[in-house]
């Protein structure tokens, strides 16, 4: 008897073609950071473990508010930028 495999395993194979580190910040590097503080590698990986199709946003600055961790805690984030200059490299920009 073999497993199934779920449409929802072949949606989650999404995978990056690249990887490089963050120079300098930007909104975009922002969110990143956020999704990388809660566990994922960003928006895209987010959805497809969490099975959601929007993420809860501030609407003033669009920054990611709130987010699921895998052991399904929450990380919450403030309205203005979090990400200091010297954590900037650290975050991993994934290109598909």
């Amino acid at each position: 008897k073999r497993p199934e495999v779920s449409g929802v395993m072949a949606k989650a194979d999404i995978k990056p073609k690249s990887i490089h580190d963050a120079k300098k910040w930007s909104a975009d590097i922002e969110n990143l950071y956020r999704f990388q503080q809660a566990g994922y590698r960003d928006e895209v990986e987010y959805k497809q473990v969490k099975q959601v199709d929007t993420v809860e946003r501030w609407p003033e600055t669009g920054f990611v508010k709130k987010l699921q961790r895998r052991d399904n805690t929450f990380n919450y984030f403030d309205k203005q930028r979090e990400c200091k200059d010297k954590e900037v490299h650290k975050v991993k920009v994934y290109v598909y």
